[in-house]
């Protein structure tokens, strides 16, 4: 009944917003003026707070701004300066971008806006024509972002789409097909560029896809290279599949990855195979599922992979945030990249050559006792989930999941948004059908008096995965992170608020009520005018913030 509900609403909601793509465009002496290049993108975040043209504020994920005019002393002066509505139902699950002092935002329903950052006024708009039917987005139709390169904005699309968009109109360039939406394929994810490249991958795990990340061409929308997320036959980890199960195994690819320039490589998590539940459907480990996959950015070739959760049996994709960190560990330099995973251990792995340096829990977790010598978890006896059901902790939502974590590259802390919650897991066959769902089972969340869920903005050492402090949410929260080099930490809870804290000591400094959570996305800074904003994006509602003379909201729990 509840799934049946929540397509009802998803429905109504297409109905609603579905007609011929629509572009208003007003000219503005705000709009992009010269072309964006890769090095503006390679330059990461600047002093001067004029730019945010990347996923994760740098190609490194690490959504650390280097920007103090907002410090723990002066934060609770913030006051909104304005906000603009969008007119839709659904999520922001976006990250904003910024350039020239326009902000680029999609949105729920691939609608997407250029603001005026001054003052929040709309500069154009875009709005995809979806199909009436045959949209299979498990999750909700939502949308996590552009990438930006020369004078064009990339966008995918809920029917499997990849858009060009022109910077200054909202006019589209050209349109690329990724796979057929009918058959379970869909694209939430903010593409990254790689040089000339747009680089995007698929959703759709739960309805029997066959996973892949591609790229494109940004000027022309030709198709580059695509790497397939499950090895087809006489390829390498294929027969960690049985039978055809490969066929329909999932391993999506819909949060954005990272990118190491120097090295030439992607770095991208992927999604659970299918069937999520039933281990018998899929015998074997079922690469190349739940695990990060390193590929070159030129080619596509595959240069190494890890996977986190051999054989999932509870839907632990691996599509969290990767943020990468040049590190000291037992007295050596590394370059690494670090992984939260939804499995409930953090993980901090060489990203030259995908060896393991580093794997802890970070949540209660019950589905595996440790990670062994060769990089393998220890499993825990009874926890394949059945008819009758197994109590696994965490949850298939995971002790984090697509929200974005930060990481503050002077102290080394990596902050995140982590769930302690558990589930009944219960798998059985289920016969796969194109385009319809493919679990093999459910979950069942576990909330009583023993064993309530809860929710934390953890900050980790990922040399050690030590606990450094620890700020407790009332419930669980779906919020990402933002960090500043003024000892901020900006993020919300799922009660409606958003709130700051000092990055050194998990205090709370400061919050206010929104009436909408920040859900699978988190604020971004800047500057306008010699004033340092915050933006944030909550319901579908973005609010701009910045100091005034007045002290607003509280820093009381």
């Amino acid at each position: 009944m509840r799934q049946a509900i929540i397509r009802l609403v998803q429905v109504a909601a297409l109905l609603s917003f579905v007609g011929a793509a629509t572009v208003l465009a007003q000219q503005s002496s705000g709009a992009a003026g010269g072309l964006v290049t890769f090095q503006e993108i390679l330059e990461g975040l600047k002093e001067d707070g004029s730019k945010w043209l990347t996923f994760g504020g740098n190609f490194a994920n690490h959504r650390f701004s280097p920007l103090t005019q907002i410090t723990p002393d002066n934060v609770n002066r913030l006051q909104p300066q304005w906000t603009f509505q969008t007119a839709t139902v659904g999520n922001f699950e976006t990250t904003t971008l910024l350039r020239d002092n326009v902000l680029y935002v999609t949105g729920p329903l691939n609608v997407a806006w250029a603001l005026d950052a001054r003052s929040g006024r709309q500069i154009w708009r875009y709005r995809r024509e979806l199909p009436l039917t045959g949209l299979t987005a498990c999750c909700g139709l939502v949308n996590r972002g552009f990438g930006i390169l020369g004078d064009k904005l990339f966008m995918t699309t809920l029917d499997a789409h990849l858009l060009a968009l022109d910077a200054k109109t909202g006019a589209v360039v050209w349109d690329a097909t990724l796979e057929d939406y009918r058959t379970g394929y869909a694209a939430t994810i903010a593409p990254i560029i790689a040089k000339d490249k747009v680089i995007v991958g698929v959703a759709g795990g739960e309805y029997g896809i066959r996973g892949f990340l591609e790229a494109y061409d940004a000027n022309t929308g030709k198709r580059a290279w695509r790497f397939y997320t499950i090895p087809g036959p006489g390829e390498p980890g294929h027969n960690t599949w049985s039978g055809d199960s490969w066929k329909t195994g999932g391993a999506g690819i819909w949060v954005t990855g990272a990118y190491d320039p120097e090295l030439n490589l992607l770095y991208y998590g992927t999604g659970n195979p299918g069937p999520d539940y039933h281990s018998g459907s899929r015998e074997g480990d079922n690469l190349y599922s739940d695990s990060i996959v390193a590929v070159d950015a030129d080619s596509g070739k595959l240069r190494w992979h890890y996977q986190f959760t051999p054989h999932d049996v509870h839907d632990y994709d691996s599509t969290q945030v990767p943020i990468l960190a040049d590190l000291t560990i037992n007295g050596q330099a590394r370059k690494t990249v670090m992984f939260a995973n939804r499995n409930g251990f953090f993980y901090t792995l060489d990203r030259t050559n995908g060896r393991l340096l580093v794997a802890k829990t970070y949540v209660n977790t019950t589905w595996a006792k440790e990670i062994d010598a060769q990089g393998r978890p220890i499993l825990l006896p009874g926890q394949t989930p059945d008819e009758k059901g197994e109590f696994t902790c965490p949850d298939a939502l995971g002790a984090t999941n697509f929200w974005q974590p930060s990481f503050d590259p002077r102290t080394q802390v990596f902050y995140v948004t982590a769930r302690e919650a558990c589930a009944t897991f219960f798998g059985y066959e289920t016969p796969f059908v194109p385009g319809q769902r493919f679990t093999g089972g459910a979950q069942q969340l576990v909330n009583r008096a023993d064993n309530r869920p809860s929710g934390a903005i953890r900050a980790l050492d990922p040399k050690t995965v030590e606990l450094k402090w620890e700020f407790k949410l009332p419930t669980p929260s779906r919020a990402g992170i933002l960090t500043t080099a003024s000892n901020l930490l900006f993020s919300g809870d799922n009660e409606g608020n958003i709130f700051a804290l000092d990055s050194r000591n998990g205090k709370q400094l400061w919050r206010y009520q929104m009436g909408a959570n920040l859900h699978g996305t988190s604020p971004i800074t800047y500057m306008v005018d010699g004033r340092q904003h915050i933006l944030v994006p909550s319901g579908t509602t973005l609010t701009a913030w910045a100091l005034g003379d007045v002290p607003r909201g509280t820093g009381q729990n």
